[in-house]
Parts: structure tokens; sequence; C-alpha cells
């Protein structure tokens, strides 16, 4: 499905881990003037029951972030297999890795951190990343992109649920690029 400037996707869990407590999780995107990607996570539901880190006083690239609820996007090359992952987490952590193949990382890191910000009610939670364009330098440029927003949503209970546009595979999957369903330009 081709991303316009403006485009708002629906993710969805994956039917071996559903989150009860979840009603849904939209990703709105679109390109800003400097190349940036603007990223806007919207998670609504029983938001209580959900395992949310907290604001960190500051925030830094971490690894591992996928272990708990935190919020992602994968960026690959349409005729290549390189990728870029991104995660964002509630607390403002983030981490950006770069691929050749699937699940094979490249020599070197993406540049650049996103900028993250989150709003929080009873009912539910907004966060914004804003990738800049050095973070996807391993892909190439003016050239269309797979684009797989995922989201881990960690409940009280401690148990995961992944959500993403689609699910290709019987297990939860991000890195596979049959998942990454959406497409847009990279100028």
């Amino acid at each position: 499905m081709p991303a316009p400037a403006d485009t708002r996707l629906r993710l969805q869990p994956h039917p071996n881990t559903p989150c009860p407590a979840l009603d849904s999780l939209w990703v709105d995107l679109h390109w800003l003037p400097s190349g940036a990607l603007a990223l806007r996570y919207a998670l609504s539901g029983a938001l209580a029951e959900l395992r949310l880190p907290t604001p960190s006083p500051a925030p830094a690239a971490t690894d591992g972030l996928w272990r708990h609820s935190c919020l992602e996007a994968f960026i690959g090359a349409a005729t290549g297999t390189a990728y870029v992952e991104c995660n964002f987490s509630p607390s403002g952590d983030w981490a950006c890795y770069a691929f050749d193949a699937e699940r094979v990382r490249a020599a070197a890191s993406p540049t650049g951190a996103p900028q993250i910000t989150t709003e929080r009610s009873a009912h539910t939670l907004t966060l914004t990343a804003t990738v800049p364009r050095s973070a996807l330098a391993a892909l190439p440029s003016n050239a269309p992109a797979l684009l797989g927003l995922t989201a881990v949503i960690e409940s009280t209970d401690g148990s995961l649920s992944y959500w993403a546009l689609a699910h290709p595979r019987g297990v939860p999957d991000f890195h596979a690029c049959a998942g990454w369903t959406a497409r847009l330009p990279l100028d």
C-alpha cells in the first residue's frame, strides 16, 4: 500500500498474543521539510492495565527496549535487503540499528538521535518520534522503501503482545519484510 505524504495506518495484534486492554493502535506518518520522518503512535484503551515505561530524566540510546512496551519502525529498501530498525520507548529512550539483510547487522550504526515526545491521559498514550534523515542513511536515496510499523505492548502481568501492520508468519517476527506492507518514497 503506498504511503502518501500524510498517512494513518492501523496496527493489529498477532493472533497468538492478544491484548484485551488495548482497543486500538494507530500510526500517523509524514515527512517534514527537513527530510525527517515523523511517526505519531496513538494507543487507546485501559492503559492502567499496561506496563508503560515512565519518562526518563535523560533519554538515551538503549538496547533491549523491545523486551518491554516499545514502538518500532522497520524501513527497508524496496529493491534490496538493507533496512533500518528504530525502537522508541515511552520513556524517551530509543535505539536505531542498520541491517544488511534479515537479522544481519551492518558494520555501521545509524547516526542521529530521534526526537521523542509523549502525551498521556487515562485512556490514550501518544508517542511522536521524529527520525532524522541521517538515521536512514543506510538506505538508497530517492528510492521507494518498505515500511513495517510495529509495537511490543507489555501488560501488568508481564505478558507481551506483538502488534504490526501485518503478521506473515505463525509467530511474531518484525524482521520479516513480508510484514512491511506500507511503501513510502525516501525523498
